[in-house]
């Protein structure tokens, strides 16, 4: 009994992780973006997270190289959906603000769970019915207030918008796709290839001159973007191996709440090196209704099984 508690623990303490990297991550985009064009930060990330495990298996396990020689074919759909994820949320965040693009990109998870729905058979019931209502109606209080904030420029928040809705529906893709994968697979030596690929798609497009005239605290931020990705994603697989996917997927969840109060503190020491906005009482109404229903519509989804990793 106490080694399935401890068990438990590790999978809730891993999720907890991926957390607290997601909710941070949004903030150090936002202020890349002032130094990197986004398809230069998005080339980082995933080379930067894709050398570090390919180095790894190549001295610890080398029999795992193998999968980049014969990929699976839903492998590299997944690697492109997950490459388009990352630029459609970077692109979006160009034209909006992190509290912003973490409650819009909060639809990700509430579609994911209406693909467990139509392509895996999952049962839907009246209660995540709810939520999926709940959130829809909190992203229209959200969103529509919000663009009141932006009428100097409703188009950019618009574009914001579209291009993180992207990102969303990449990443429902890309999760649906690794849920398959990851039952025939270990979910490290899919990630090598799924950072791999995106990596050499975004070559040609990254700036490399940009890079050299990053000063070192630029240089420390541009670091833990690359290993966020690798940690962020490590973790959820590991939170996945010991604990039940319903627990991990509520945890995940609860991450623009970090992202809110973070950007609510900034707003209030008032700094200068990002843009900070002020949520009024129908768009932080909009926001715990986004993140309630989806949270809703996870935990009735839920499977009392592990996942096995």
């Amino acid at each position: 009994m106490g080694n399935s508690i401890s068990t438990n623990l590790k999978g809730v303490l891993f999720a907890c992780l991926t957390a607290t990297l997601w909710g941070f991550l949004p903030i150090f985009l936002k202020i890349s973006l002032k130094y990197l064009d986004p398809n230069s930060i998005v080339w980082f990330r995933f080379t930067f997270a894709a050398g570090v495990l390919f180095i790894y298996f190549l001295f610890a396990d080398r029999k795992q190289l193998q999968i980049l020689r014969r990929p699976p074919v839903l492998l590299i759909i997944a690697a492109l959906a997950l490459g388009l994820n990352y630029i459609g949320f970077l692109q979006g965040l160009n034209f909006t603000s992190p509290s912003n693009a973490q409650i819009i990109i909060q639809t990700g998870p509430i579609l994911l769970a209406l693909v467990g729905f139509i392509v895996y058979k999952e049962s839907l019931n009246f209660k995540q019915v709810g939520g999926f209502a709940i959130a829809g109606i909190g992203l229209i209080l959200f969103y529509q207030n919000q663009l009141k904030g932006f009428i100097d420029d409703p188009d950019a928040f618009n574009k914001g918008f579209i291009w993180i809705e992207i990102g969303a529906i990449a990443w429902v893709l890309y999760a649906a796709l690794q849920k398959k994968l990851v039952q025939k697979h270990p979910a490290q030596t899919l990630n090598m290839f799924l950072y791999g690929l995106p990596a050499l798609l975004y070559t040609p497009t990254a700036d490399f001159s940009a890079f050299a005239d990053l000063s070192l605290p630029i240089w420390l931020i541009v670091i833990f973007l690359g290993v966020n990705t690798l940690v962020a994603y490590g973790s959820l697989a590991f939170a996945f191996k010991y604990t039940e996917a319903y627990k991990v997927s509520i945890i995940v969840t609860l991450n623009p709440i970090i992202t809110l109060i973070t950007m609510a503190v900034l707003s209030s020491l008032q700094v200068d090196w990002i843009k900070t906005e002020n949520l009024d009482l129908i768009s932080m109404l909009g926001a715990v209704c986004v993140i309630g229903g989806a949270i809703i519509a996870v935990f009735f989804a839920r499977e009392n099984k592990v996942v096995k990793i």
